[in-house]
């Protein structure tokens, strides 16, 4: 519970086109901010976490359990747990995932 300040979160290095931000969070609910370089891939993987992306910008390819779309800024992906999703960076951008519960993987 609390505040969190951008200012004060050390994004951390996911590979050499991709890093992440984990923002606002408790055991329940979880924002996370990501960023990608052209060619950047989240490769193909489920989880038992309910997701929402928000894109901010860039362009992005989305996988979701075997159907894909190409997504700009303002638009979301929801992904149910246990759902088979990946992505590919296809303009510089950025996105914001929201999780429930936590990922406590990400901590």
């Amino acid at each position: 519970m609390g505040f969190f300040f951008d200012k004060d979160i050390e994004a951390r290095v996911l590979d050499e086109k991709s890093k992440r931000k984990v923002l606002a969070h408790d055991k329940d609910l979880m924002a996370c901010h990501l960023y990608f370089d052209a060619g950047g891939i989240g490769t193909p993987h489920k989880h038992p976490h309910t997701q929402i992306a928000l894109i901010l910008s860039g362009r992005f390819e989305f996988t979701l359990d075997g159907d894909t779309a190409v997504m700009t800024a303002g638009d979301t992906v929801y992904i149910p747990g246990n759902v088979e999703h990946s992505l590919v960076c296809l303009e510089k951008g950025e996105l914001i995932d929201i999780f429930t519960p936590e990922r406590e993987d990400f901590i």
